[in-house]
């Protein structure tokens, strides 16, 4: 059992911030935004509380930090976490597994959808430049890429992946507001199951929001957060589309990847 730590361990202080649709501009309507900012902060939880800064958004919003203390307590052994089912593999390996399984590359479709403008997600996990030192599903050459870009629209998305007859759909989400990348991913889900049926691709959502036990209610398959890197990926598909290795190559150790 712990507790938040501020200035002295288990002292219970926390620094939450947030917005409120209040003006900060004449002195009362200061007053008034802080005293707003102190009533929501003491419903939260947090006796005694102070507003640490304070700063306009507009003419109508307010930006606070606020700092206090908590009385909860943190409980570790209650924490549910979602565990790796799969071991990290080395690039070799997963060529290996999946020329062995597959006897073909194992084809990939990558996209961000809807109005999601964002790439770096997406050409993080796909282009062979990679993310934080690993070299991107291109790099791996049992892997044929497709990477679609931004702004997809569902049914280009499903199409391109029958065109390519794609083993893999990758998509990533990060605009978030107003839950997009929820309904955007239950679209997708959707728009795969109507096409394909139960012989659609694997369907592998990724982005900073998504919580990984949600893809039972999403309708994919595998769900990648924060820090996934192209490794992640690669050995997830070679785990559920190429499984075991050949015994007769399993001392294979060497070879370009």
């Amino acid at each position: 059992m712990i507790r938040p730590y501020g200035d002295t361990t288990g002292d219970g202080r926390v620094q939450v911030s947030f917005t409120l649709p209040v003006p900060f501009g004449s002195e009362t309507e200061r007053a008034v935004a802080e005293g707003a900012a102190l009533q929501l902060a003491g419903k939260m939880g947090l006796d005694p509380a102070m507003v640490v800064h304070a700063k306009a958004v507009g003419s109508q919003f307010t930006f606070f930090i606020v700092y206090g203390r908590v009385a909860h307590l943190v409980d570790l052994a209650a924490v549910q976490i979602t565990e790796r089912e799969f071991p990290e593999l080395a690039a070799a390996e997963v060529n290996m597994r999946i020329r062995a399984s597959l006897g073909r590359k194992l084809v990939v479709v990558g996209a961000t959808i809807g109005t999601d403008a964002h790439t770096v997600g997406i050409d993080a996990i796909l282009n062979v430049k990679g993310h934080a030192g690993e070299k991107g599903l291109e790099y791996y050459r049992e892997i044929r890429v497709v990477n679609m870009g931004s702004q997809v629209s569902v049914p280009d998305l499903v199409a391109r992946a029958a065109a390519e007859h794609a083993d893999a759909v990758l998509v990533s989400q990060v605009v978030t507001q107003r839950d997009a990348h929820i309904t955007n991913t239950r679209e997708m889900a959707e728009g795969f199951s109507a096409a394909f049926g139960s012989a659609r691709p694997l369907l592998i959502v990724g982005g900073p929001r998504f919580d990984p036990g949600m893809t039972g209610d999403l309708g994919v398959d595998r769900i990648f957060g924060r820090g996934t890197t192209p490794r992640d990926v690669a050995s997830y598909l070679a785990h559920v589309l190429a499984p075991g290795t050949p015994a007769d190559e399993a001392d294979e150790t060497q070879e370009v990847a």
